[in-house]
């Protein structure tokens, strides 16, 4: 057996059939990452949100500066394209479970994780606002609820039980995020699952390391509070 067998990927002799589907969900997923929706929110507002309040396009920032409907708009349109990006391969191959590695389950899984992770790299760098973007909280929270519901869900409640005890949205993305590999373990899923979990994990942690350091300092913004966030 063959390393990336074992871990629950198509081998060498598979990559060819998927090579092209793919390459497609790839490309999909991230130009639909890529729009902007938290800068065109701003836009109609006059704003320029890479200039306001902590420079960052995300639904947070969004919301401090132009306001909960605003902020909440860009929040659910972020996550859609997390779910469009991970659930159009299943309107193409069903999710229909048979056996095999390459059964149309495994196949659609495999290309929603394609389609996700290129989507969560279209947020985060995109190529509409010169390679600038979110942190990909809410992409990933859309594109999980399609992909493994039970795990998202187990993402979200964590991510509801330490903002509203902190009030920090940063520490509540990150120990989120640090749930959706050992959720995905403890819901069995697919190895390949289990892998893209523990990647969008690190992604995101990654994407927070200026939080994390301010986390430590004690200098984090609050929830609700009037200071913005230091850039």
């Amino acid at each position: 057996m063959n390393l990336l067998s074992h871990i629950g990927l198509p081998g060498p002799e598979d990559l060819g059939l998927l090579a092209v589907p793919v390459l497609v969900a790839a490309v999909a997923g991230y130009f639909i990452g890529a729009i902007p929706f938290g800068h065109l929110v701003a836009r109609r507002h006059g704003i320029n949100i890479f200039e306001a309040g902590s420079g960052n396009p995300g639904a947070t920032n969004v919301r401090r500066v132009l306001g909960a409907r605003a902020g909440y708009t860009v929040f659910a349109l972020d996550a859609v394209k997390g779910a469009l990006a991970a659930g159009l391969p299943i309107c193409f191959y069903g999710w229909t479970d048979t056996e095999g590695i390459l059964s149309p389950v495994f196949v659609t899984k495999f290309l929603g994780v394609a389609g996700l992770m290129a989507a969560l790299a279209g947020h985060s760098f995109s190529c509409f606002t010169r390679f600038r973007g979110g942190k990909g909280v809410a992409t990933a929270a859309g594109g999980f609820l399609v992909l493994m519901p039970p795990v998202a869900l187990s993402a979200i409640s964590v991510w509801l039980i330490v903002f509203f005890a902190t009030r920090y949205v940063s520490l509540a993305s990150i120990l989120s995020a640090a749930v959706l590999p050992l959720a995905a373990r403890y819901f069995r899923e697919i190895r390949l699952l289990d892998l893209m979990a523990a990647l969008v994990a690190c992604f995101v942690i990654l994407r927070h390391r200026g939080n994390i350091g301010r986390l430590v300092r004690g200098t984090e913004h609050r929830f609700g509070a009037a200071k913005a966030d230091p850039k």
